[in-house]
């Protein structure tokens, strides 16, 4: 088992920056291929994620904004979040995936997840 507990959502202004921060606790974090997902009212999307080695995979839609990273000697994943859009409003949640090293998007191939953490982002 694994628990992730996400922290760093909030309200900005458009323009600006959040970083979001995913702790994770109980088994081995370096195993995992991490992810971060988000969900708006009618849509669940990826977002990012990054495998124990530093393989990274992004959505497309968002073109060089975000930066996921993770810091495995504090069993914590990283998103930092630039030039947000209003259209990034959501409940951003954190994933693991255990058993494999394929960095997937899809979020069924997730085994683990965080309660999510809100961010707002105002015009």
């Amino acid at each position: 088992q694994v628990q992730l507990v996400e922290s760093g959502g909030g309200l900005v202004q458009a323009g600006g920056s959040l970083r979001l921060s995913c702790a994770a606790s109980g088994r081995t974090f370096s195993g995992y291929v991490m992810g971060w997902f988000r969900q708006a009212p009618g849509k669940r999307e990826f977002v990012a994620a990054i495998s124990w080695s530093g393989y990274r995979r992004y959505a497309d839609f968002l073109k060089g904004r975000f930066t996921i990273s993770r810091d495995n000697a504090k069993n914590t994943v990283y998103l930092q979040m630039s030039s947000l859009k209003p259209e990034d409003t959501a409940v951003y949640y954190c994933a693991a995936q255990e058993g494999s090293m394929i960095v997937n998007t899809q979020y069924d191939k997730y085994d683990y997840w965080g309660q999510g953490t809100q961010v707002t982002v105002s015009s």
